[in-house]
């Protein structure tokens, strides 16, 4: 698999949170991510865009734990636009843009074991044809932000402002994670436990994420103000990543104060 990297590391057992910031203020927590100096790729995959790690670069200095390689996707023209037609389709018929301003977290599972299968698939710019039930919903495949592999380690995918399908109703206003494994044959572990946990106080820190939701929460989840779907009867049951998991992540930030489904 292509890794197109920088290196980082988390001190997950050092984190604390200062309190949510109001929406206006500047959030000026110590991140648990920090990322050493970006090397070369040796095999760039971005056709529009250079590789390279987010514009605000925490300044905590690395611990042990957590691992992060940015393993950009493949981006054509035909997928920005693609890209395009479904959110003007799903939320919002005037856009212009693929940006996103998120608020919201949504953990997923890929029900595959390994993560180089997972990366090879969303390299594909158009929904495959195992995914009938979602094909009338737009030809544009379905991605992430970020895969996190069974040993921890996390592979940023695309731009955590650039707009993903990963989760119906919420793409707009959503970062989606996914978690190499599922409940049954790959049993999401520790590490998986404890990289989500540092990455979404690294997304809390830079964003103004108010939302930490499991896939198999969102369809529960219509009727708040974020929940955004034009397309009528256009809707699944999903059942990734799973109530034990989402207790276990929720519990390792629960100072954070993220809400989940509540209103």
């Amino acid at each position: 698999m292509s890794r197109i990297a920088w290196c980082a590391a988390a001190a997950i057992a050092a984190c604390s949170s200062s309190g949510r910031p109001r929406d206006d203020e500047p959030r000026a927590e110590p991140s648990p991510i920090a990322r050493a100096a970006p090397v070369a790729p040796a095999d760039a995959l971005l056709v529009d865009a250079p590789a390279g790690p987010p514009d605000a670069a925490p300044d905590a200095p690395a611990g042990p734990g957590v691992v992060i390689v940015d393993a950009p996707m493949k981006w054509t023209a035909e997928r920005a636009a693609l890209t395009l037609a479904y959110r003007r389709l799903h939320s919002d018929p005037a856009a212009a843009d693929l940006d996103i301003d998120p608020r919201v977290i949504v953990l997923h599972y890929t029900a595959a074991g390994t993560a180089q299968s997972t990366r090879a698939t969303f390299d594909d710019a158009r929904l495959g044809t195992s995914r009938p039930e979602l094909a009338r919903g737009g030809a544009v495949n379905v991605s992430a932000h970020f895969l996190i592999d069974r040993d921890g380690t996390i592979l940023r995918l695309q731009p955590e402002t650039r707009y993903a399908r990963h989760c119906i109703g919420l793409n707009h206003i959503s970062i989606g994670i996914e978690n190499v494994g599922d409940e049954a044959r790959w049993p999401l572990t520790d590490a998986q436990v404890a990289a989500n946990a540092a990455l979404i106080r690294d997304l809390a820190r830079r964003f103004r994420i108010t939302h930490l939701l499991g896939h198999h929460e969102a369809a529960a989840f219509a009727g708040h103000p974020y929940y955004v779907e034009l397309m009528r009867g256009y809707t699944n049951a999903k059942p990734d990543p799973g109530a034990r998991f989402m207790a276990r992540v929720r519990e390792a930030v629960a100072d954070l104060k993220l809400a989940g489904l509540e209103r």
